[in-house]
């Protein structure tokens, strides 16, 4: 069975969207914070069976991505490729934030295309109006064929209910955090309720987790890692998880997850963890809105040890 037809084929390596577009439950994330390995996302591509990438305008690597897919050998077809949209890309300037992602991605679709922020530009007069006349475009864009599907990310119950009270079509994803020391237990209930697909984001707490005693024991009782039972729950949670790793044994490592599964107690155990780290501070993006930065700007290629 190729890697395609087995991503897309088996129910346990992927989630179905209420628009029934098959989307892969494990992805690689990729981001400006940390690091960008061209080797780590070939490789990933190439030799771990990844077929989801997630990314942002915001990152500054579109089109870095664009030339690891190619150096892959992997067919563009066979990829689900979702980047997002910065706020100060809302309102007229959201299609033309779109057109160039799909340049700078070198691609004529996206899979799925998220707003990134709940957030606004300060000096925007009527601010839900913004975040609604940003929505409108992303549903146009997705009944022009141009995106598979659409969504939000970092959004909470306040903010999808300005999206839900108006739109033509419902959010098919939510990305946000979600690690079982950040498990937003409301929100996953909020969504699946009206079929908004949850989707996680730092999933090992930017590594913070792997050294909680718990997680230690399972890793050991388990045969795996600490890192492979945090995404395990992540997927037996039906939470879509993108794993960033630099570090090539990292991703395959993270790749390594279906074949094992946790007990209930596992679960519970994970489920009900003390909520106290949260990685993003929602609190300073807002003045990330209003004084933007260069997309990238904090973006760091890492190169493999012999390229040093």
């Amino acid at each position: 069975m190729s890697i395609m037809t087995d991503v897309y084929t088996n129910p346990d390596k992927h989630v179905v969207l209420h628009n029934n577009v098959k989307m892969p439950i494990l992805g690689l994330g990729t981001s400006h914070d940390g690091g960008y390995s061209h080797e780590a996302v070939i490789y990933a591509l190439k030799d771990c069976g990844y077929r989801h990438i997630d990314t942002a305008k915001r990152y500054g690597c579109e089109t870095f991505i664009a030339e690891d897919i190619k150096s892959s050998g992997v067919p563009r077809e066979e990829i689900f490729l979702t980047t997002k949209c910065w706020p100060t890309d809302y309102g007229s300037r959201t299609k033309e934030a779109f057109t160039g992602s799909c340049q700078r991605l070198d691609v004529d679709y996206l899979d799925l295309y998220l707003l990134h922020w709940p957030e606004v530009k300060s000096s925007e007069r009527n601010k839900k109006e913004t975040l609604l006349s940003t929505w409108r475009t992303l549903e146009m864009l997705l009944d022009e064929g141009r995106v598979r599907a659409i969504g939000v990310s970092n959004f909470l119950e306040r903010h999808l209910e300005i999206i839900l009270e108006e739109c033509s079509i419902v959010p098919h994803v939510n990305q946000c955090e979600f690690h079982p020391y950040n498990n937003p237990k409301i929100l996953r209930q909020f969504c699946s309720e009206r079929k908004i697909q949850f989707e996680g984001y730092c999933p090992l707490g930017n590594g913070q987790i792997v050294g909680e005693p718990t997680v230690i024991e399972m890793s050991q009782r388990h045969s795996k890692s600490p890192a492979q039972i945090l995404l395990r729950w992540n997927l037996q949670n039906k939470v879509i998880c993108i794993p960033k790793s630099t570090k090539q044994h990292r991703v395959r490592e993270n790749s390594e997850i279906f074949d094992f599964e946790l007990s209930e107690s596992d679960l519970e155990i994970l489920d009900d963890m003390p909520q106290n780290l949260k990685i993003m501070d929602p609190s300073t993006i807002q003045q990330k809105v209003d004084n933007p930065l260069p997309d990238g700007y904090k973006l760091k290629i890492v190169k493999h040890p012999a390229q040093s």
